[in-house]
């Protein structure tokens, strides 16, 4: 199927830790020599970059889409844990993402997600047992136990979670973790039990902790966690234990870059050349034992060309010596994708989302961040209308709901802060980690109609602005499209910008929306099932 042909240029050699001029031969899908020269052309070829960890369902795209859209930026392969479908629909849906990565030419290496559902607090779509897990261990493409977001149950030897990791080290698989906040004795018991990574670290103090216990650390930028600031300056001290990451990658900034980005801005900062291109490129590889070339001879032919070492343009991307993209296209074919789903419950009346005041003197609100998946409580006056709590847009104390997608029961409903719309309401079933029905709005009229356009498309995003009204489905278990990733792209883009117009000044709404059930991350979020304390595990009451 490949032919054999060679690419000349300056060839950066992470081993050796040395830049040369030189040819890389491929042929059959793999570097067959590498050839010092005496010239040769400016451009620089090196190793493909791999992502460290990410959820590729939060792309909208189902993976063919996504890797259409990563190849262009000198992407390769990604570390992806697949526990958004997980919640969804199970062990299918894992299937499902291993089945679909394999219809283009690109290394995806999947995870057995380890928390489905993440708690029992909320409404979940599906579990994944222990059994499972072993069933998924024997696939070649589950490359490792998916991040393990129980820390409470890793600190207390919960049986369950035990068994999982033990499993991981009966098949010879990572283990990666989750443990926002875990410093000092924590942090060592965590990673006592077998856990080796970390991409929830928000400073550099917790990061040396975990380093310290010999976690490697996960440097995250994403669509909303951006840790980059924070974590970078680790990159001068510990080179060899750390990764990049975007966890999560919204479409619109899928097309506008991936790790290049991260590559770029590390080196703008002085960094080290051969410290950020191993934490781009080599560690996820030893780290994970992926079948991913690192510009060796005999190495599958995974490499990219760049311009130069500053503007770091990717000229081409190659995977397995198929030339996947150039000069920003990306050469990867658009394949039709089947739509699988898990949804099931019918449309509400705006006189579900209602909240009665009754002797409530003060209410507890959920303060969202820019840019982070934490909260904060805060307490607010209630505004009150004919017995009632309704949204106060003065003050930007907005209602919030969570609405079960996968049977017929009442929302539950609470209050957020920060979100900033001035009118109608935003709504999207991409909603970490169940996958039920986010809504914030102004009016309980707004927020029916919002809900109502995504239940009606068995899953999406949905803005309402008076007779405005944007959607754009997401049919693949209510969370993906199977469209072209770029005009996937393109109308998040508009929906994105309709709810900065109704008001919002969140970088990303919809991103940061999404969070807002993501009960494991503190400090106050929402689930299906009431407000929920992550510093407590604990629901608590809206009103007193």
């Amino acid at each position: 199927m490949h032919s054999s042909y060679t690419v000349s240029g300056r060839i950066i050699d992470l081993h050796q830790q040395e830049i040369f001029e030189g040819t890389v031969h491929v042929s059959n899908g793999r570097i067959s020599k590498i050839v010092r020269e005496a010239t040769a052309s400016s451009s620089y070829i090196l190793p493909g970059f791999v992502d460290a960890h990410v959820h590729v369902e939060s792309s909208m795209l189902v993976p063919s889409e996504f890797a259409r859209l990563a190849v262009p930026h000198g992407t390769v392969a990604t570390v992806s844990d697949p526990h958004e479908i997980g919640n969804v629909l199970g062990i299918a849906g894992v299937e499902y993402m291993v089945e679909n990565g394999n219809k283009v030419p690109f290394k995806f290496y999947f995870g057995a997600p380890s928390c489905v559902p993440a708690t029992p607090f909320e409404t979940a779509g599906a579990e994944i047992t222990a059994a499972d897990i072993e069933t998924l261990f024997q696939r070649d493409e589950i490359k490792y136990l998916a991040e393990m977001m129980n820390w409470p149950g890793v600190l207390h030897r919960d049986p369950v979670v035990m068994e999982k990791i033990e499993l991981a080290k009966k098949y010879g698989k990572a283990v990666d973790g989750h443990a926002p906040g875990l410093r000092g004795e924590q942090a060592a018991l965590y990673a006592s039990a077998g856990i080796t990574t970390d991409h929830e670290c928000f400073t550099a103090e917790e990061a040396l902790d975990k380093l310290a216990v010999g976690m490697k650390i996960l440097i995250r930028e994403g669509s909303a966690a951006k840790n980059f600031e924070a974590l970078i300056p680790l990159l001068a001290t510990h080179p060899e234990s750390i990764m990049f990451c975007s966890d999560d990658k919204h479409p619109d900034n899928l097309v506008e870059g991936h790790l290049n980005l991260l590559v770029k801005r590390a080196l703008a900062k002085g960094h080290n050349l051969f410290h950020v291109l191993r934490a781009a490129c080599l560690n996820p590889v030893e780290h994970y034992k992926l079948e991913v070339g690192l510009l060796r001879e005999h190495d599958p032919a995974d490499f990219i060309v760049v311009n130069d070492l500053e503007d770091f343009a990717v000229e081409a991307t190659f995977i397995n010596g198929e030339k996947v993209a150039e000069n920003g296209k990306s050469n990867i074919a658009f394949t039709p994708s089947e739509e699988i789903n898990n949804f099931n419950t019918e449309p509400k009346t705006p006189e579900q989302f209602r909240l009665p005041a009754d002797s409530a003197s003060k209410i507890r609100v959920i303060e969202a961040f820019d840019g982070q998946l934490i909260t904060h409580q805060v307490w607010a006056e209630p505004k009150t209308e004919n017995g009632y709590i309704e949204s106060d847009v003065a003050q930007d104390v907005l209602k919030i709901t969570v609405v079960n997608r996968y049977e017929n029961a009442e929302p539950a409903v609470a209050f957020i802060k920060n979100v900033g719309i001035q009118r109608g309401a935003i709504a999207s079933s991409v909603g970490h980690d169940s996958h039920n029905i986010i809504a914030v709005g102004v009016d309980d009229k707004s927020i029916a109609r919002a809900v109502n356009l995504i239940i009606s498309a068995k899953g999406g995003v949905a803005a309402v602005d008076g007779d405005n009204e944007q959607l754009l489905p997401l049919p693949v278990a209510g969370i993906m499209s199977a469209a072209d990733g770029y005009e996937v792209a393109n109308a998040y883009s508009a929906i994105d910008r309709m709810s900065k117009e109704m008001g919002s000044k969140l970088a990303s709404p919809f991103m940061t929306l999404s969070f807002m059930a993501l009960l494991v991350i503190p400090s106050l979020k929402l689930s299906d099932k009431g407000l929920f304390n992550g510093d407590d595990f604990k629901f608590v009451p809206v009103a007193e």
